[in-house]
């Protein structure tokens, strides 16, 4: 038990990072074809050995600790959203945000948090409640992101509009 309780300390101080953000930034304002490979590209630099990941982790060897299946879900995740947006009717923060939480963060759990216990040795209910600890800030993440995609589509339309009419 103790060894759990160190594990979601350890959690908790680390909860908050930017790498959902991106993935659901991604599937949100790109084709899926080019979620998908946005996502690919950004676990390609990891691999050799970018450091894009909390403090400053990078090389192939993070794809075989405890956040390999939550990597993993990134290029798969980026592409569903995206097929989930381009699906929508009326795409807005609401909406975007759903789809945000159910392949930006249920998804992406489902796939890693049993990759997690499997590589701790540990139960995958010890997993998921040790994920539980990320929720919040991905919450906030899923939120702002259905944010910014509004914003910055909105943007890039105003653009492709004052570039087609010489503005």
């Amino acid at each position: 038990m103790l060894k759990l309780i160190d594990m979601m300390h350890i959690a908790i101080f680390t909860a908050i990072t930017l790498q959902t953000l991106g993935v659901m930034l991604a599937g949100s304002i790109l084709r899926p074809k080019s979620a998908f490979l946005s996502q690919l590209v950004f676990l390609l630099l990891v691999a050799f050995g970018a450091p894009l990941l909390p403090g400053g982790r990078g090389g192939f060897g993070v794809f075989f600790g405890p956040s390999a299946g939550f990597l993993i879900a990134y290029p798969l995740a980026s592409w569903l959203i995206s097929l989930a947006a381009n699906r929508l009717r009326k795409v807005t923060v609401l909406h975007l945000f759903f789809t945000h939480i159910v392949f930006g963060i249920i998804f992406i759990y489902l796939l890693g948090i049993p990759v997690q216990a499997f590589i701790m040795h540990i139960d995958l209910s010890q997993a998921a409640f040790m994920s539980l600890a990320y929720m919040p800030g991905d919450l906030i993440k899923a939120a702002v992101s259905a944010f910014l995609a509004i914003k910055i589509t909105q943007a890039l339309s105003l653009s492709d509009t004052m570039f087609t009419k010489g503005g």
